[in-house]
């Protein structure tokens, strides 16, 4: 039996988990970073301050009190993994980790915020075979700051090698319900309010979404929804259109990345996937979702990184 500490301080959610090997739960506890009303997120600044404040409490409460003493510290240090991959928020969670480590005696697995999230996603739909093995799958990873189309590989080092194959070239999806939700006096981060919001509206929209070689272009669903607004259509309707233009997106990079791929099964990650709507006009057999409480950032799969690692959970040996 293991226990493995997980750490993520992204924008906006500052996030720890606990997993344990023995039976593969996991505990885990995390605190949005304060966003003043009417605007749409932070400096890198500010929410470095805020994630270095909130860590104690967070930690405070996932070992409510227990003296438990982890056997691996995983944390995120960057978006993605590659070199010129860098947010100084993720600053406050390494050097937890760094801390940590250097008392229990234990080097950290360092790994992205973006992998924790696919791993997130595998471990939530039970699908944490396919980071083992010799067998490619797709992944998406939509959220506030990215709308890509990931063609994932099992790799002994990182866990997995990740290749963006597509996404969008402009607004990112996360962006786009944010922006949408604001201008509708929603509370940011806006997605589950524009949801609700969107469920009120009975309206069907036919969205045709700019794609050309597994990129699409998102910057048209903004100006939209403003100009819907100033016609003083209904806010419901707005949110939905706005859900229905994602949507689509979404659906037409999956249609092109069959074309071009064939037959792979697919996983959808990020916090915008935990939208009801969506992913109900997008589940399949070979599609999995995570479920909703570990497709915003968090840092289950950045726990279950360094348990792979570590050999805590072998899955190669499964292969």
């Amino acid at each position: 039996m293991c226990k493995v500490l997980g750490l993520d301080t992204s924008n906006y959610t500052t996030s720890a988990a606990l997993l344990d090997t023995s039976d593969m739960t996991v505990l885990q506890q995390k605190l949005m970073l304060p966003v003043k009303e009417g605007e749409r997120g932070l400096r890198q600044s500010d929410a470095l301050f805020h994630h270095t404040k909130q860590l104690p409490a967070v930690m405070e409460k996932l070992f409510s009190g227990d003296a438990v003493t982890p056997d691996a510290i995983g944390v995120s240090v960057k978006p993605r993994w590659a070199s010129d991959s860098y947010m100084p928020c993720f600053l406050a969670g390494e050097g937890l980790a760094d801390s940590l480590g250097s008392v229990l005696g234990i080097v950290p697995d360092k790994t992205s915020h973006q992998i924790g999230h696919v791993l997130a996603a595998l471990y939530s739909a039970g699908k944490l075979s396919l980071a083992c093995g010799s067998n490619d799958f797709a992944a998406f990873h939509v959220s506030g700051g990215t709308t890509e189309l990931l063609l994932c590989r099992p790799d002994k080092e990182t866990v997995l090698d990740i290749t963006r194959i597509g996404g969008s070239n402009d607004l990112k999806a996360g962006q786009a319900i944010d922006r949408c939700g604001v201008m509708l006096g929603l509370r940011f981060p806006c997605g589950g309010e524009l949801e609700a919001l969107a469920e009120k509206s009975s309206r069907d929209f036919n969205v045709k979404v700019p794609l050309k070689d597994m990129e699409c272009s998102l910057s048209g669903v903004e100006n939209k929804c403003r100009q819907m607004l100033e016609k003083g259509e209904p806010y419901e309707d707005i949110a939905r259109f706005c859900l229905t233009y994602v949507c689509a997106a979404v659906k037409g990079l999956t249609q092109a990345f069959y074309e071009k791929y064939g037959s792979m099964k697919i996983i959808y990650a990020g916090g915008v996937m935990s939208n009801k709507f969506i992913r109900g006009e997008l589940e399949n057999k070979d599609r999995f979702f995570c479920a909703p409480e570990f497709s915003k950032d968090n840092a289950c799969g950045v726990a279950v990184c360094s348990a792979i690692k570590k050999g805590y959970i072998d899955l190669w040996a499964q292969s």
